[in-house]
Order: structure tokens, then C-alpha cells, then sequence
């Protein structure tokens, strides 16, 4: 059982970066952060994860692409397409839980030793330009009955859009609430529409 329903990835280009995640983590429990950053370098990435572990606290904080960090500050580990398979990691990890990118369409699903999946995008990103076609709610939900794995929506989720993608385990965000002039009301709205 997946005890969070939000998961708020970073985007180091917004200033004060962790600033906006401690607001976003003000809105309750049910929030997860993965820390993510293209382009940092090994030491940058590695000094940020302690930043961001600092300032989760209780909250789950997932390391994305790179096992050996997310070793070193025990937190849970994102897998992307070009990362390592999810088997190869599954023991490396113990109990801590292994989230997978799925797009579908592309490449088969990584259903095999991932604790939930992040399925996108399912509607246009709002931190980025789109990179693949869009799925659409309607071909979402028809992945999520078609896979045993807790699936957390991506890609240009609002709180009002969360309707439309039931049942669903969460959602996965990052403009929704990074570039948010209230991080912490943001985070709230998607949290109440989840319920």
C-alpha cells in the first residue's frame, strides 16, 4: 500500500526551489517528493538530495535515475527509460520502494519489481514542451485496469482534471505546484480532489 496519493518533483531552474517544497509539504500528509535535476553534476545532485532530505522530513523523498544516491541517503529510488531495469535494482533497494517511468505505447511496462508506476504524459506537461503525444484520460484509465501496479497520473495534472482520471492510485506533478504562487494551496487542492 502506497501511503501517499501526491508526488511533487522538483524543478531546480524556480528559485528557492526547496522553499516552494516545504510550503507544498505544509498542505498535510499524503506527499512525496522526488528529487530531481537534468544537467547537475554528480556533487551538486548529491549535496541537493541532502538538502531535500533535510527538508522532507517525515515525507518520502525519491532519488531519480541514480541508485547510488539514493543509497546514500537511504531514500527510495525513480527509475526513467534510461536508467537500469527494476530487477536489477530490486534487491540493492530492501524495503525502500521503486517507482518506474511507463509510457505506454512505447516500450512494455516495467510491472515487474516496481512498487507504483508514473504512466505519461497523460495529458500536455505545464512545466515543459510536450515530448510524445498526449495518452487522454480515457486511454489512462485503460491502462490502469490493465496493470497490477499502483499508477500515479502525469503530465499537465490539475485539480480539476483528477476526476476524469479515477481510479487512480496519485498523481505525479511538477509545474502544478512549483511554479505555483501558492505551492501549499496548490498541493491542498490536489490532495482534496484525490480523495
Amino acid at each position: 500500500m502506497i501511503p501517499f496519493k501526491l508526488l511533487l518533483i522538483t524543478d531546480w531552474s524556480r528559485p528557492g526551489c526547496i522553499e516552494i517544497v516545504k510550503s507544498a509539504l505544509t498542505a498535510g500528509p499524503g506527499i512525496a517528493v522526488q528529487h530531481r535535476h537534468p544537467g547537475a553534476t554528480d556533487r551538486q545532485f548529491y549535496e541537493e538530495g541532502l538538502r531535500l532530505r533535510d527538508a522532507c522530513a517525515d515525507a518520502p523523498l525519491f532519488i531519480n535515475g541514480r541508485l547510488d544516491v539514493a543509497l546514500a541517503l537511504d531514500a527510495h529510488l525513480h527509475l526513467t527509460e534510461r536508467s537500469l531495469l527494476p530487477s536489477d535494482v530490486r534487491t540493492l533497494l530492501g524495503s525502500r520502494w521503486l517507482s518506474s517511468a511507463c509510457h505506454p505505447g512505447t516500450a512494455r511496462p516495467p510491472t515487474d519489481h516496481c512498487d507504483l508506476l508514473l504512466v505519461s504524459p497523460v495529458f500536455d506537461p505545464i512545466s515543459k514542451p510536450p515530448e510524445r503525444p498526449a495518452l487522454g484520460a480515457d486511454a489512462f484509465r485503460a491502462f490502469v485496469a490493465s496493470t497490477p501496479v499502483p499508477c500515479f497520473a502525469l503530465g499537465g495534472i490539475t485539480a480539476a482534471r483528477i476526476p476524469q482520471l479515477k481510479p487512480l492510485a496519485g498523481v505525479a506533478v511538477i509545474g502544478e505546484v512549483m511554479h505555483a504562487e501558492s505551492p501549499a494551496h496548490a498541493a491542498e487542492a490536489l490532495l482534496r480532489a484525490l480523495e
